[in-house]
């Protein structure tokens, strides 16, 4: 009796063995992916960044050592007399503020009317309201060297051929289907609470959306931001359709400037100062997104989070 009631069957372990047996290949995996993945990172920064270093650095040589000697050796020294030669003699300064000018009129007028044509599509329903937002979509799918020809003599009817101020609403219409249809998926993340409160307390719409939802929807209007600054900072083609004619290199803008720089000498360029003039028309969109990084990379995942 004893005998019978003290003998257990043995316990199944063979599940436990083979779940432990697949423990360790998985680990593997993940880790091999995670190597990759690594490896892959830094490729992608060194093909990324190894040509700005090196248009950094040849921006201190002299053509001899772009060409004959060292290309990928560290100048024998480091002047800044061809950042003063672009800035002046190849009048990339005045090229440069002309640049400021624009960029930031347009930037403006673009966050103003696309936050505000975004805030109303998403946040009220009315007759069109679809067909409107998908007219401001469409525009994404619309190439834009496209519109070049009709876009010239439409301004040039309007007599804004080779102003500034042709160029800036040429800018803010460039820009506005992709502000329109990022802040309007943002607007629809932000709580109806809170407007139904300030409507309730006798706050106008223009109130709710200047001084409630606007600041609620900071981080979204930064990432957009810069988005916009970067597009229209690196734009070319619809500058040159625009300034053009009598004077217009007064009016160039940064990019126009450094093509000319490039195509005007033909063999006989100064090269140091070429990169120059691009160092000068790449770091403040560096220095830019290295202040507002967090800004951007928060704006971009509200959305998700909320």
């Amino acid at each position: 009796m004893t005998n019978a009631t003290s003998t257990k069957p043995p316990a199944p372990t063979h599940r436990a063995e083979s779940g432990t047996g697949k423990a360790p290949s998985a680990k593997k995996e993940i880790r091999a992916l995670s190597g990759l993945a690594h490896i892959s990172l830094v490729v992608w920064a060194l093909a990324t960044a190894g040509p700005l270093i090196w248009v950094v650095l040849a921006s201190f040589k002299s053509n001899t050592e772009i060409f004959l000697g060292k290309p990928f050796a560290l100048p024998e020294h480091f002047s800044f007399d061809t950042y003063a030669n672009a800035w002046t003699e190849a009048h990339v300064g005045r090229y440069f503020l002309n640049s400021v000018f624009v960029v930031l009129l347009s930037t403006a007028g673009t966050m103003l009317f696309g936050s505000m044509a975004a805030y109303v599509l998403a946040r009220y329903r009315f007759f069109g309201n679809r067909f409107i937002y998908y007219m401001f979509v469409s525009g994404l799918a619309f190439p834009t060297f496209m519109a070049l020809v009709p876009l010239f003599f439409i301004l040039k009817g309007l007599g804004l051929i080779n102003t500034f101020t042709g160029l800036i609403l040429v800018y803010i219409a460039y820009s506005l289907p992709f502000t329109v249809f990022f802040l309007a998926a943002f607007f629809k993340t932000l709580p109806n609470e809170i407007a139904e409160a300030a409507t309730m307390d006798g706050a106008s719409h223009t109130r709710q959306f200047f001084q409630i939802m606007l600041p609620m929807a900071r981080s979204g209007l930064v990432s957009i931001t810069i988005f916009n600054i970067v597009g229209q900072w690196n734009q070319y083609l619809l500058p040159v359709v625009i300034m053009q004619g009598a004077g217009a290199d007064s009016k160039w803008v940064l990019t126009q400037g450094i093509a000319n720089i490039s195509t005007s000498a033909g063999y006989h360029a100064e090269w140091s100062t070429l990169f120059a003039a691009l160092t000068l028309a790449i770091l403040p969109m560096i220095v830019m997104y290295a202040i507002f990084q967090r800004q951007i990379q928060a704006g971009l995942t509200a959305g998700a989070v909320k």
